[in-house]
C-alpha cells in the first residue's frame, strides 16, 4: 500500500500528540491528580488514536480504489481493508 507522504507526515503528528498526551497522563497519576480529570485525558487520547487509525485507513482505502490491479496484488484487496476499517469501529 502507498500512503501518500503528507498522509505520514500528518500520522506521525498525530501520534508525537498522543505520545504527549500519555506522558501527561502518567504524570498526573503520579501528581495524585483528580480521577475524573485523568479519565477525561485517557478519553481524549483515546479518541485521538481511533482518529489516527481511522486515518491510515482512509489513505489506504483511497489508494486501493485507485490502484485495484496494485492493491489486490499487493495483498490490500479492498475487503481486506473494509475489515481493517471495521477493527477500528
Amino acid at each position: 500500500m502507498d500512503i501518500p507522504e503528507e498522509d505520514i507526515a500528518d500520522l506521525t503528528r498525530r501520534l508525537r500528540r498522543i505520545e504527549g498526551q500519555i506522558r501527561g497522563v502518567q504524570q498526573m497519576l503520579a501528581d495524585g491528580r483528580d480521577c475524573r480529570d485523568i479519565v477525561t485525558q485517557i478519553s481524549a487520547a483515546s479518541k485521538a488514536l481511533d482518529q489516527a487509525g481511522f486515518k491510515l485507513v482512509a489513505s489506504g482505502l483511497t489508494w486501493c480504489i485507485a490502484n485495484p490491479e496494485e492493491s489486490v496484488a499487493s495483498g490490500y484487496a479492498l475487503e481486506d481493508v473494509q475489515k481493517m476499517f471495521m477493527k477500528l469501529a
